[in-house]
């Protein structure tokens, strides 16, 4: 995958076998996390029974809502992935509710050893009842940072623009972004449908956010084909590619990709569920990793992929065909790709490096 590894480190690959556990051992990033799709259930049903919105929900008790959100995994395309976003924006539209989310969020991570999480969402989703756009953002970063203190995890906020509004909301949402950079914001993205909606007509939300010296990552290459990476790389600027799966279709673009080291954020559950691909085992994920692109294994949405940190990098290794090398660098990836300062980026991989290469964590083959 074209980085680094020890060379004290490279025997272990041979005579290692992973497990469930040992991944859920190894410090991780998680690069690609929305807030609205991290909701607990037990929450939703709490603050839909507070809000008196339980009627928003389709189902009343936490049996019947676990049965009902299993059914995500019958969606026959992103866009009916995306329509089941409506049941947690419904209930996110107070501070109370905002920051709560933000907190349990970071908690769930922490629990499985994430040590660094960037948190992308909307925050223009969140101004249905009321609220500024600044209080939907103020709200989250209280939350996370309770987290923060509470479980010693570090987090970023990634500010999603979506391709389905108009540009003025776009630049509205990157000018927040701008504002709250150094203060809890680290990055700004372009989330939702790509087919016909084009990255490149949210060219001034991203000509502000470079200019302003933002990160920049942007959804591509998961429902529609390489254009939709081209347009994210030449017309947004983008330095990381959210999932990117469909970068095997253009070997010149591939090329490009891993001559300039540009990190995919990939989600395999995601990329099953909304039809990008046809299994995990028909995932390209291991076609990419060969071919030396910095792969980064995330989960998009915890809730409705039934997903973790942890449980993806299984997945990976398991079912989409990643050797125990190509896991541990996506592992390690995560924090190399960060949206962080360098030398605290620096300082996390190394203490990556230590924990994922090193033999503690190793168990011999049968």
């Amino acid at each position: 995958m074209g980085s680094f590894v020890p060379s004290s480190a490279r025997c272990y690959f041979l005579t290692m076998q992973l497990t469930p556990d040992i991944i859920r051992s190894w410090p991780k990033a998680e690069l690609h996390s929305h807030l609205d799709g991290a909701m607990r259930l037990e929450t939703m049903l709490e603050e839909a029974d507070r809000l008196g919105k339980m009627d928003l929900l389709p189902a009343q008790n936490l049996e019947g809502l676990r049965t009902e959100l299993k059914k995500v995994d019958d969606s026959n395309d992103l866009w009916e992935y995306l329509a089941w976003f409506k049941y947690t924006i419904g209930l996110m539209q107070t501070p109370e509710v905002l920051s709560r989310v933000a907190f349990e969020m970071a908690a769930d991570f922490a629990a499985e050893n994430v040590r660094w999480l960037e948190v992308r969402y909307g925050p223009i989703l969140h101004t249905a009842e009321g609220l500024s756009m600044d209080e939907v953002m103020e709200a989250v970063l209280d939350g996370l940072q309770r987290a923060e203190t509470a479980f010693g995890i570090k987090t970023g906020v990634i500010v999603c623009a979506l391709r389905d509004r108009f540009v003025d909301a776009s630049v509205a949402q990157a000018e927040l972004a701008q504002h709250y950079l150094g203060r809890g914001v680290v990055g700004f993205d372009l989330a939702g449908g790509e087919a016909g909606n084009p990255a490149k007509q949210h060219l001034n939300a991203f000509y502000h956010a470079r200019n302003h010296l933002l990160n920049l990552t942007v959804h591509a290459g998961e429902s529609w084909g390489p254009e939709s990476i081209r347009q994210a790389l030449f017309f947004c600027g983008a330095h990381r590619i959210g999932h990117g799966v469909t970068l095997v279709e253009d070997p010149d673009l591939l090329r490009f990709v891993v001559d300039r080291q540009i990190p995919l954020e990939v989600c395999p559950t995601s990329n099953v569920q909304t039809h990008v691909v046809p299994s995990y085992e028909g995932h390209p994920l291991k076609r990419l990793a060969d071919a030396g692109v910095p792969i980064t294994i995330n989960t998009d949405s915890r809730l409705f992929s039934h997903t973790t940190s942890s449980g993806e990098l299984w997945l990976a290794h398991s079912r989409c065909g990643l050797s125990v090398e190509q896991t541990q660098q996506a592992a390690l990836n995560g924090f190399r790709h960060a949206f962080m300062p360098h030398a605290e980026r620096e300082a996390m991989v190394a203490q990556a490096t230590r924990a994922i290469l090193g033999s503690e964590t190793s168990e011999p083959a049968p």
